[in-house]
C-alpha cells in the first residue's frame, strides 16, 4: 500500500491517474504548457467545459501541485494559471498521447483558428 497526500493507493499508476484524470485536466495542462493563461483564456480554449468544472479541475490541479494560481490585486481581479515544475513533467505523457492518437488512430491534427 502506498500513502500519498493522506490517501491510500495500491500502485503508482493509480496516483498518476488520480492526478491527471478528469475530462478536462489533460487539455488544461496541454494548453498551459504554452504559457501562463487567465481563467477566461482557459474557458475559451477548452471548448465544452462548464465554469463549475473548469474551476473544480483547476483547484484539483493546484491541490496536486501541477498548477499554480496567482491572483493580482487589481480591479477587476486578474487570476492566472501556470504550470509548476511538476506540472511541466507531465507534458511528455500528454505529447505521447497526442502522437499515439495521430499515428495509431489516423487522426489529422486540426490547427486552432486563433493560432494560425
Amino acid at each position: 500500500m502506498i500513502q500519498w497526500k493522506k490517501k491510500q493507493y495500491h500502485c503508482p499508476v493509480e496516483i498518476s491517474m488520480d492526478m491527471l484524470s478528469g475530462k478536462w485536466k489533460c487539455l488544461m495542462l496541454w494548453h498551459l504548457n504554452d504559457g501562463t493563461k487567465r481563467y477566461m483564456e482557459l474557458e475559451r480554449i477548452v471548448p465544452g467545459v462548464s465554469q463549475k468544472m473548469l474551476t473544480q479541475q483547476l483547484k484539483e490541479l493546484e491541490r496536486d501541485g501541477l498548477v499554480v494560481r496567482t491572483v493580482y490585486p487589481e480591479v477587476p481581479p486578474r487570476v492566472e494559471y501556470t504550470l509548476t515544475e511538476l506540472g511541466k513533467t507531465a507534458f511528455p505523457i500528454l505529447k505521447m498521447m497526442h502522437t499515439w492518437a495521430v499515428t495509431q488512430l489516423g487522426i489529422e491534427e486540426v490547427k486552432d483558428v486563433d493560432n494560425t
